[in-house]
C-alpha cells in the first residue's frame, strides 16, 4: 500500500467527504479558469486602441464588427452596446452600456466565491474528523482492554491527525486558487468600467472635435 493510500485509509470515514469537497473545488477552479482566462478575457488596451481609431474615423460599423469578432469576451459585449447607440444621446449611450454591464457581470463573478466556502468546508470537516478521532482516543483510554488499548489509541490519533491534515491540504490550495481567480475577475471588471466610461465620453465628444478620452 502506498503512503498516500495508507494516509487516506487511516483517516477514517471523514476522509471521503473531504475528498468529495476537493473534487468540487477542482471542478469549479477548472471551469472558472477556462471562462475567465480564455472566454471572457481579451487584451483590453489593444482592443480599445482599435475601437478608438475606428470611432474617430467615424466608422462605427467596423467597430461593431470588431466587437463581433470576440462575441464571448466581456469587454466587447459592453463596448458593442455603447457603439450601437453611437448616434443617440448621452443618456441612451449610458443606459445601453449599463444594461450590458449588468448582464455580463454575473457571468464573470459567479461560482468564484464558492471556492472560498468550499475551502472553509474542507477545514471544518477536517476539524470534525479530528474531534471524532480524539473522542475515540479518550474512549479507548477509558474502556479498551489493556492488550488493545495501544492499537485503538494509535488508530484514533491517526484519524484525528490525518483528517486535519487532509482538510488543510484541500483548503489551502483552494483558497490560493480563489484569490488568483478573484483577482483576475476583478481585473476584467475594472477594465470594463474604465473603458466603457471612456467610450461613452468618446462617443459624446467625437462630433465636437474634442481630445479622445483614451489618450488622456
Amino acid at each position: 500500500m502506498s503512503a498516500a493510500a495508507k494516509f487516506f485509509n487511516e483517516g477514517g470515514i471523514f476522509m471521503y467527504p473531504i475528498a468529495l469537497v476537493s473534487v468540487v473545488a477542482l471542478a469549479i477552479g477548472i471551469e472558472r479558469t477556462i471562462f475567465l482566462f480564455f472566454k471572457y478575457n481579451i487584451n483590453a488596451s489593444q482592443f480599445m486602441a482599435q475601437v478608438q481609431k475606428l470611432v474617430m474615423a467615424n466608422n462605427i460599423d467596423r467597430a461593431i464588427k470588431l466587437c463581433n469578432a470576440a462575441p464571448a469576451a466581456a469587454l466587447p459585449k459592453v463596448i458593442k452596446a455603447g457603439l450601437t447607440r453611437a448616434n443617440k444621446g448621452e443618456i441612451e449611450i449610458a443606459n445601453a452600456i449599463e444594461e450590458a454591464t449588468l448582464e455580463v457581470v454575473p457571468n464573470i463573478t459567479k461560482r468564484t466565491p464558492t471556492l472560498q466556502s468550499v475551502a472553509n468546508i474542507a477545514t471544518l470537516m477536517g476539524l470534525l474528523g479530528t474531534i471524532m478521532g480524539l473522542i475515540e482516543a479518550f474512549d479507548a483510554v477509558a474502556k479498551a482492554p489493556p492488550d488493545q488499548k495501544t492499537a485503538m489509541l494509535t488508530a484514533s490519533i491517526a484519524i484525528a491527525m490525518n483528517t486535519t491534515a487532509f482538510g488543510l491540504i484541500v483548503a489551502i490550495p483552494t483558497l490560493i486558487f480563489y484569490i488568483f481567480l478573484n483577482n483576475h475577475a476583478k481585473k476584467i471588471l475594472d477594465e470594463m468600467d474604465q473603458y466603457s466610461v471612456k467610450l461613452q465620453n468618446l462617443l459624446v465628444s467625437r462630433g465636437k472635435g474634442a481630445q479622445s478620452p483614451l489618450d488622456r
